[in-house]
């Protein structure tokens, strides 16, 4: 039995941050219930990376909403909202992402909610806070990866600014909100009463920086330096920190005793022996570790660096990955398949509980592909 077995969730939410939480509370056992526009479904069925699709949904929904059920309801029809109130009327959990001032006009608040359900678990994802002059601002990932001084941290600083190549604010926006739903699932079991869940993508990804800007507060303002050494990849971490070539490839080197590691690798560090040296003259050092790592293949840097208790590992492309034998022994992958029997391969829930590795084979619904079942089971008695 999967821990959340028996939670119904209700999820109004769209695009990334809060369907992926939903993902996540669905590979624990919620049943999680898209409430969904009739015809069209929410917006990032149409949203495409690389124009792939898959039964008319883009291959990015399907990332994210596997293990779903989809219920299709106009919000603005008094029927289907009177239909959705009846499922709040039995729900654990809902979600949304609205804009603030939408659910006022649906009448759909947390306190028209809490009316309807006194214990249900009410939670809201918010680009910068639902007051305020940002309240109304778009919550985009690349705008708020921007807006936080998160792009500054990434890259050469010869580059300027260089957003990740993935939705962070997104999907860190959207594990902080699977936190704050659990938590609030312990909070109501104590106290018996609905719970109201808020977090933004402004905070989520100022939190995931908590290291680089306490660093920043608390010395003298002093932006992150980033280098422009090739394979640099901490703003502020010393030498050997960093991806370095070699004859087959890419090694990288993690934190270590730079005199040691030296001695290792046979190569003069001798101006930079005092630890002191090792940020501020990183660049030079990083080009001396390089002109050396280059002479030979990733393999035996490994097998050198590794027997004398030296962190380092090769540098992987997906293609690589995908070969590994760690895939496969570990489950890392499954495959889901929709309801006319096309599969797709994707990652699974990365969470064990007693051993046990959480998998689905449910591939993200079809728009209203579950409204019959579900009328038949809350609203047709």
């Amino acid at each position: 039995m999967k821990p959340l077995e028996g939670l119904l969730v209700l999820e109004f939410a769209q695009f990334l941050a809060g369907p992926s939480a939903g993902l996540k509370l669905a590979d624990l056992g919620a049943r999680v219930i898209k409430i969904e526009r009739p015809v069209k479904g929410e917006a990032c069925r149409q949203l495409s990376i690389k124009d792939l699709f898959v039964d008319e949904s883009s291959l990015l929904f399907h990332t994210i909403n596997r293990n779903k059920e989809s219920y299709a309801a106009n919000l603005k029809d008094p029927e289907d909202l009177e239909q959705v109130k009846k499922l709040i009327a039995k729900a654990d959990i809902i979600t949304h992402n609205f804009r603030p001032g939408v659910m006022e006009k649906i009448g759909l608040t947390f306190q028209d909610v809490l009316a309807i359900n006194p214990k249900i678990i009410y939670g809201v994802i918010t680009g910068y806070g639902d007051k305020g002059p940002w309240a109304n601002k778009p919550g985009q990932d690349l705008l708020v990866q921007s807006l936080s001084g998160l792009t500054w941290l990434s890259g050469k600083s010869m580059q300027g600014p260089v957003p990740f190549g993935l939705a962070v604010a997104d999907l860190m926006c959207g594990n902080h909100f699977v936190q704050g739903i659990l938590a609030a699932l312990l909070k109501r079991a104590k106290s018996g009463k609905g719970v109201l869940v808020e977090v933004s993508l402004l905070e989520s990804i100022l939190d995931v920086q908590f290291e680089a800007l306490t660093i920043f507060l608390n010395n003298g303002g002093v932006l992150a330096d980033r280098g422009n050494v090739r394979g640099s990849a901490h703003a502020f971490l010393s030498a050997p920190y960093g991806i370095y070539e070699t004859q087959d490839g890419y090694l990288a080197l993690a934190m270590g005793d730079l005199n040691f590691m030296a001695k290792v690798l046979d190569v003069d560090l001798g101006e930079y022996t005092e630890k002191k040296t090792w940020f501020k003259e990183r660049a030079a050092i990083r080009e001396i570790l390089s002109e050396k790592i280059i002479t030979k293949d990733s393999g035996y840097w490994i097998e050198i660096l590794r027997s004398n208790g030296l962190w380092c590992e090769k540098v992987l492309d997906y293609n690589q990955l995908n070969n590994r034998a760690f895939m496969g022994e570990l489950k890392l992958k499954q495959e889901v398949k929709n309801v006319e029997g096309e599969t797709l391969i994707t990652t699974r829930s990365p969470i064990q509980i007693d051993g046990h590795i959480f998998t689905s084979a449910k591939a993200a619904p079809k728009v209203g592909e579950d409204n019959e079942a579900i009328c038949n089971q809350f609203l047709n008695n």
